[in-house]
């Protein structure tokens, strides 16, 4: 029986974007990583520096701004860049997904308004899907998108949407005919942040405070029915068909993490020592580490063969979902046992081991529960027999 070919190597273009990836986030953003937490803003100008450098809406064509980058290089720049920073990785994270969105879905009008200002970092973009009682039920949403005419009027409620606090545009979900059931009667649009009729606050979350986290409201906001993206009606199921790739970037942005966590760790223990000997001699420190490098490699391969299926226009929905609810737990024990490993120390915020273990929890809840991605796994094994609902 013949056998596909595998090929595990990246290519120099692809070395070459995660050296520069790298180095940016090592020199740039590591050293700042625990300031930036404290900030009560995200730093724009830091922003731009993303901008410049290629790694935002990467995968857009660069008639659009993009790179033009396939989306195992987008991966390894979210690796690396919360590597540096677990917050900031968000930014190539939501950049790609928006701008991907907008590409596919937007008028040829629309899409050269936004994209262009995505990619350089002029423009912060989020995606509002959650309200308060639609979360993993998405599909439930209320938010109502009322046309009259050429505008649509907005009124609801999003809520725990990550960048809502800095961004200035959203692509949002609303019902726009409430006779319909559950995903029918969706529309999706993309609306300026700083219209009429919108106000927003902040979370006082437990971690990745830099993203601000929080919720949207709209109060008779009146956006132009030009806004919309694909069909009226149809938004939910046709603009975010295709978008699986998504939860692959989480699994690469929580690695790289938990990856620079256990950098540290390995050295530490080589440094510190106890009965006259480093630390790294004794099994019962080298051994767990052993196990945590062995389990972020198998959850960065899981994820980087879910992208490359992307990029090949391979079926992905099943190895997406196991990317997102099994690289979040991985990278969380990893970086828990890296704490632990740091003693009494490791326990204070001297060391920035606390601040990822936090970052990271946040990911076993947002974009999709774990129970979520396991029923989306089993559906794609064994069809909606398996869905409860």
């Amino acid at each position: 029986m013949g056998r596909d070919a595998m090929d595990f190597g990246l290519t120099p273009e692809q070395k070459a974007i995660r050296d520069t990836a790298m180095q940016f986030a090592t020199t740039r953003l590591l050293p700042g990583y625990q300031e930036r937490e404290k900030a009560d803003r995200i730093d724009r100008e830091l922003v731009k520096e993303f901008g410049a450098l290629g790694m935002l809406g990467t995968t857009l064509p660069e008639e659009l701004g993009g790179a033009g980058l396939d989306f195992v290089s987008t991966g390894i720049i979210a690796e690396a860049i919360s590597y540096g920073d677990h917050g900031l990785g968000y930014l190539p994270l939501l950049s790609t997904l928006v701008g991907e969105i907008i590409r596919r879905s937007a008028s040829e009008a629309v899409a050269r308004e936004w994209l262009p200002r995505i990619c350089t970092g002029e423009v912060l973009p989020c995606l509002a899907l959650t309200e308060p009682e639609a979360g993993s039920d998405a599909a439930h949403i209320k938010l109502r998108a009322e046309r009259r005419g050429d505008t649509f009027v907005f009124n609801g409620e999003k809520t725990s949407i990550s960048l809502a606090a800095w961004a200035d545009m959203a692509v949002v979900f609303g019902r726009s005919d409430p006779e319909s059931p559950g995903a029918h009667g969706i529309s999706a649009f993309v609306v300026p942040l700083d219209l009429p009729g919108i106000s927003r606050t902040v979370f006082n979350d437990l971690g990745t405070r830099v993203i601000g986290r929080g919720s949207i409201f709209f109060e008779d906001v009146e956006v132009p029915a030009s806004n919309l993206l694909g069909q009226e009606g149809r938004g939910f199921r046709q603009v975010m068909a295709g978008f699986d790739f998504n939860r692959a970037l989480i699994g690469m942005q929580c690695v790289g993490t938990a990856q620079a966590s256990v950098d540290e760790t390995w050295t530490y223990v080589v440094e510190r020592k106890a009965f006259g000997s480093p630390l790294v001699k004794f099994e019962g420190v080298s051994f767990p580490l052993a196990e945590q490098e062995t389990l972020l490699e198998a959850a960065r391969l899981l994820c980087l063969k879910t992208l490359w299926l992307k990029d090949a226009g391979q079926r992905h929905t099943a190895e997406a979902a196991m990317c997102k609810w099994w690289a979040p737990k991985v990278s969380f024990d990893a970086i828990t046992e890296c704490l632990l490993l740091h003693g009494h120390a490791g326990y204070s915020d001297d060391y920035p081991h606390q601040q990822r273990m936090r970052d990271v929890l946040g990911l076993q809840i947002g974009d999709g529960t774990a129970q979520i991605m396991k029923l989306i796994i089993a559906r794609e094994k064994v069809g909606r027999v398996a869905v409860p609902y």
